[in-house]
């Protein structure tokens, strides 16, 4: 059964000054996905972003919301629809003068008809789930910028909106504050089932947490699809890109990104030897989402940029090259390798995760600001022999397959690591 869009853009073309913005730009969202727009700067994302809640009309297209044109709605409907959508701007844009309590229950008092007893238990179960009990009471500048992302989050999820529109949700913060802010974003859109809509120039950080994304480029969108077909898309756009942001490496472990991996695999492998066989090892980290819970997001998005710095440091020593393969999953890829010699070097890190690794992720741990309850960390590690003319993908899946645990963190009931 064809799966119909909630959200349709059709031919939609929009000017300021006679400067076109948007030429007949046209793509599908669909519910219950974290849909992302990406482009250069000055490409028209933000543009895009507020034609879809109604900030802007097209000069012509059409815009429709489950197959209905918005612009034969009528105000009754139109304001039905409004109502289940929400806006997280690129600044925060909350108001100095109000407590991060006020700024979070200001949607409610001015769209509801509430008692105050009720806002304010709806406000206090978001405070909550975002971490900012603590600082319910302070103001937006006496918050460090996290905590006003988590702010501006918490406000836009307080309604408990069908679909959220972040503008730039990331700008100006540092890889581990960003991949958090991320990774908080795609834990309460699974949480909460609303449908995700960003702006993000973080390639490729941004597509852990995508299910599609939309890449607008000299006007028009050239590109929709998933994230695994945009890493392989050839088009005048990905040069751009790429140039753009240089090696598209990812900042929060330093690992090559998922395309530059292929392109290595490509390079050293397929073109160079294709008689040769390599291995693939995979590493999991268990409990990430509790993890997230238990000591916060930044905490959690420390903890993997941890791991992937010891693995590129244990495995770039005997010539692997390796790429975060998913939020909590890394790929590292033995070229020229055989199974026993694999298992050979994977004893030897596991020897080395636990008598010094796991030290290093507890460091971590203990830094965060609060735990409020015993947890258990558990690293899976699992491997398996390819060849080049076998998909690479087939390969990182059997060594899925083969995943066990080889190392655990766990706490004792006072809390102490062990």
């Amino acid at each position: 059964m064809k799966k119909e869009p909630l959200i349709e853009f059709v031919d939609v073309t929009k000017s300021f000054d006679g400067r076109t913005i948007l030429d007949r730009v046209s793509f599908k969202i669909f519910e219950g996905e974290v849909s992302t727009l990406i482009g250069l700067s000055g490409s028209g994302k933000s543009v895009t972003l507020k034609h879809i809640v109604g900030l802007l009309k097209p000069d012509s297209g059409r815009i429709l919301y489950r197959g209905t044109p918005i612009d034969r709605m009528s105000k009754k409907e139109w304001n039905a629809t409004l109502a289940r959508f929400s806006y997280m701007f690129q600044n925060n844009a909350l108001f100095d003068s109000m407590t991060v309590f006020d700024n979070i229950a200001l949607p409610l008092r001015r769209t509801t008809s509430m008692k105050n007893k009720e806002i304010a238990n709806k406000v206090m179960a978001r405070i909550e789930q975002t971490e900012l009990t603590d600082v319910a009471r302070k103001y937006p500048a006496e918050l460090s910028g996290g905590m006003q992302k988590r702010t501006a989050l918490a406000r836009a999820l307080v309604t408990e909106p069908q679909i959220v529109l972040f503008d730039e949700p990331t700008t100006g913060q540092d890889p581990i504050r960003r991949n958090a802010i991320l990774s908080m974003v795609a834990q309460y859109q699974k949480k909460f089932g609303f449908t995700a809509v960003l702006i993000s120039h973080d390639i490729p950080d941004v597509f852990f947490i995508s299910n599609r994304v939309l890449a607008l480029h000299d006007k028009k969108i050239v590109f929709q699809g998933s994230p695994e077909n945009f890493e392989t898309f050839d088009h005048p756009f990905m040069t751009e890109l790429i140039h753009s942001l240089e090696k598209l490496q990812e900042e929060l472990t330093g690992l090559y990104s998922k395309r530059q991996f292929k392109i290595r695999y490509q390079t050293d492998l397929v073109k160079r030897d294709t008689d040769g066989t390599y291995v693939v090892v995979l590493f999991k980290l268990a409990d990430m989402d509790t993890i997230a819970d238990q000591l916060g997001h930044r905490t959690s998005q420390q903890i993997i940029r941890t791991m992937g710095k010891f693995i590129d440091k244990h495995f770039g020593l005997v010539g692997a090259f390796s790429t975060r393969q998913a939020i909590d999953e890394f790929a590292s890829l033995l070229p020229f390798s055989n199974r026993e010699e694999a298992e050979h070097i994977m004893k030897n890190f596991i020897r080395d995760l636990q008598e010094h690794g796991l030290e290093k992720l507890s460091a971590v741990m203990r830094k965060a600001e609060s735990r409020k309850e015993c947890f258990e960390f558990t690293v899976l590690g699992g491997l398996a022999r390819g060849q080049p003319q076998v998909e690479l993908e087939s390969i990182i899946e059997f060594a899925r397959f083969d995943l066990r645990p080889i190392a655990r963190l766990s706490c004792e009931r006072e809390g102490n690591l062990k």
